[in-house]
């Protein structure tokens, strides 16, 4: 077996090969590239001389990503939405009962719901969507009594110590997501989502502010971002399209439709990016495309093959995609290419099944080739 390594290694040959003799005797088969790393930075953590509480840190962080990747796993190719919300929420409020519409109108249609576990929205969001549809990641508070009784004692249900390994459990495995007013975590959780996906570091996704009708979270929420964010250039107008408000769970459920109709996933090969779909754009209607995005996409959006990194990942190889220079700065444009090819005469009439956490990593992933994989 070759011992060719990642540069990332330990600086010591002599333990490296240990880590790979270990990898040997545990059977690690696959990415193994990945595996190594983790290893080589915790020996390099031993002889850093790392606070006793930076360990700890790194320890807990750790232990809680694999059990909830460990957590998640069966449910790897069931599409899911998360939802966001106040956990004060009583089940009397009007924003209870439309969040518990919502939740089973998406677990009707075959999504999972994926909530912080608590009280409230939360609560609201795994009731509507039955237990079996319903997959919790809880926070530890010291005021707080627990997991909801609609998910408590339920093997889809993880509890986390740090908010900021909780967030990303909520957001990394959805394919979509739904925020109803809350307090400053609901804010925190929607404005890190909405900075991941106009910073191009997670994939776009459909986004839905909901209220209930009559409702002035969101209409106030928005009239503070017009004026005092975008009015103040801290960011454009068009970042807009990045999200949609409404009143209305079938409003909502038909957003998060609409964006899967066509668009199935992007992968970046090189300087283009490259958009998988369902039913591929007549030469017409990319020649429309390309003009009224000439402002984001450098040249023309084109048919094309997979990639040769696409043929070798046997990376969605059955779907037509278009490709283009973009410019990886107007994500919020972005957003609104692909409503534009979602809309097309030549997509399929029905909604198709969004990417799972099986086929698509949320995140977006940089093409490096910067290490060799150890064999």
């Amino acid at each position: 077996m070759s011992r060719r390594l990642p540069t990332k290694g330990t600086g010591d040959e002599g333990l490296d090969a240990r880590l790979v003799e270990l990898l040997d005797e545990v059977g690690a088969t696959d990415d193994r590239d990945q595996l190594f790393e983790i290893l080589a930075t915790a020996v390099q953590l031993a002889g850093d001389g790392a606070h006793r509480l930076d360990l700890k840190i790194t320890n807990a962080a750790l232990q809680e990503m694999r059990a909830a990747f460990h957590m998640f796993a069966p449910y790897r190719d069931v599409p899911k939405v998360t939802i966001f919300g106040s956990a004060r929420t009583g089940p009397d409020d009007p924003l209870y009962a439309q969040t518990h519409d919502l939740a089973a109108q998406l677990a009707a249609r075959g999504w999972m719901v994926v909530t912080g576990a608590g009280p409230g929205i939360m609560a609201a969001g795994m009731e509507g969507a039955g237990r079996e549809h319903a997959i919790g990641v809880l926070i530890r508070l010291p005021f707080e009594g627990g997991a909801n009784p609609f998910i408590v004692g339920d093997d889809k249900l993880i509890e986390m110590k740090y908010f900021f390994t909780r967030k990303l459990m909520l957001i990394k495995e959805s394919a979509a997501f739904v925020a109803l007013p809350g307090g400053f975590g609901t804010l925190d959780e929607t404005f890190e989502l909405l900075t991941l996906v106009q910073t191009g570091k997670a994939e776009p996704v459909p986004i839905v502010l909901l209220d209930t009708p009559g409702g002035s979270y969101w209409d106030g929420w928005q009239r503070f971002v017009d004026h005092e964010v975008a009015g103040n250039a801290m960011i454009s107008r068009e970042d807009f399209s990045l999200y949609c408000i409404t009143d209305s769970a079938v409003t909502a459920v038909a957003e998060i439709e609409r964006f899967y109709r066509n668009f199935h996933s992007l992968r970046y090969v090189g300087d283009r990016l490259v958009l998988r779909l369902h039913a591929a754009p007549t030469r017409g209607e990319l020649s429309r495309l390309s003009e009224e995005f000439a402002d984001i996409v450098d040249g023309r959006i084109e048919r094309t093959g997979p990639f040769p990194p696409e043929v070798s990942g046997k990376d969605h190889l059955e779907l037509p995609r278009v490709a283009m220079r973009f410019d990886r700065h107007g994500f919020g444009r972005l957003r609104s290419l692909i409503d534009a090819l979602n809309d097309l005469p030549s997509a399929p009439a029905h909604p198709s099944p969004p990417p799972t956490a099986a086929e698509d990593d949320r995140i977006v992933e940089e093409e490096d080739g910067a290490h060799e994989d150890i064999v």
